[in-house]
């Protein structure tokens, strides 16, 4: 009997981008735009949503051009079979070494937050177990989870408002202290954090209803920026401006002024929540690397393709032991060609498919 082709529902096509792009950077982002603009970064994290939502739009009018396919069956349809090897490659080694980078960041998170005492390698092997048994199935299922990791988590922004109460809300006047140029410096920062939305290309062919796939990454983008603006501008209201850039993790540390009868520590069990939200980025990014990869092998079933990623990941942190340090220099090279990848190559691509088009229309 064949198998359905799986699809993709609205909500899930706009989860799916939404939890690949919050990743780490709900943990980070307060910091490293307050280091580049002070408190004037929010505005920086603005200007990258919609530097972000354009190029995602990009990606939409591209993939309009094939439907049926994803971008890979789009680059063999238009330029050859050798150049959509090449893109397989590319898009496979980006993926894979995204989703390691921060596959390999979830388990130093674990060890320094909450079991200080466990080694990474052994953590990641136990997160290697829940990790393939969702990715060893199609895109629906990864679809399904980002749902549910989504309604199973936004309450946690409510914690966030609370230490509201002892903001300096003149922490953010006057605006453009120092002009444009350190916003438009904290611009790069904020967006790599709004990287991810590129999945859309191999999102694009499973929506049920395509027509709505730009209002669909739009809502996504903006969902995104809702809830980075609301943990960037309280930390920067919380903190004073010369303290924010001391903590690595400010958005969690705010948390520690919270406190219940029975919970000792509740940035803890924030973390401990956290994690899913982790897990809603790296498993498509996973799933993303196996599926090319099982494109450039012929196969169908990316399964045996998932455990040898996920073997890769195991022996690397048992050859090489991971730092924080080390880790974010790894992840800084690869966003920088994401920014290739999520800018600069839909842009080219639907620059030659217009003009490809309009030759077309003149021949004819």
């Amino acid at each position: 009997m064949k198998m359905a082709k799986p699809t993709l529902t609205l909500p899930q096509y706009i989860f799916l981008i939404h939890g690949v792009q919050m990743g780490v950077g709900v943990l980070t982002l307060p910091r490293e735009t307050a280091e580049a603009a002070g408190t004037d970064g929010w505005i920086g994290i603005v200007l990258s949503w919609v530097l972000a939502t354009a190029a995602s739009l990009i990606i939409i009018q591209v993939m309009k051009n094939y439907p049926k396919g994803t971008i890979l069956d789009l680059l063999r349809h238009y330029f050859g079979k050798w150049i959509g090897i090449a893109g397989t490659i590319l898009f496979s080694l980006y993926f894979g070494i995204m989703a390691t980078v921060i596959f390999i960041r979830e388990a130093l998170f674990i060890q320094a937050w909450i079991l200080p005492r466990t080694e990474v390698y052994i953590l990641i092997a136990l997160l290697s177990i829940p990790s393939y048994l969702i990715v060893r199935k199609n895109i629906t299922i990864l679809g399904r989870y980002s749902v549910l990791v989504f309604f199973m988590t936004v309450w946690m922004m409510i914690f966030f408002i609370i230490p509201l109460k002892q903001a300096q809300w003149l922490h953010l006047l006057p605006l453009l202290k120092e002009g444009w140029q350190p916003i438009l410096d904290s611009v790069g920062t904020a967006l790599f954090s709004f990287g991810g939305f590129e999945i859309a290309f191999f999102l694009y062919p499973f929506l049920q209803k395509k027509e709505k796939a730009s209002m669909g990454i739009v809502i996504a983008n903006t969902l995104t920026l809702f809830i980075y603006l609301i943990i960037t501008i309280g930390a920067f209201v919380f903190f004073s401006p010369d303290e924010i850039t001391i903590y690595n993790e400010p958005s969690i540390v705010m948390l520690k002024i919270l406190e219940f009868r029975f919970i000792e520590r509740l940035e803890i069990v924030f973390f401990a929540f956290y994690l899913f939200v982790i897990s809603v980025t790296v498993l498509p990014l996973m799933y993303m690397t196996v599926y090319c990869t099982s494109q450039l092998a012929g196969e169908e079933n990316h399964r045996r393709h998932l455990i040898w990623l996920l073997i890769i990941a195991f022996v690397y942190v048992v050859l090489v032991p991971p730092t924080f340090d080390q880790n974010k220099l790894l992840q800084r090279l690869i966003e920088q060609a994401g920014m290739v990848l999520a800018f600069a190559f839909p842009l080219c691509i639907w620059a030659y498919l217009l003009i490809l088009r309009n030759i077309k229309r003149r021949g004819n």
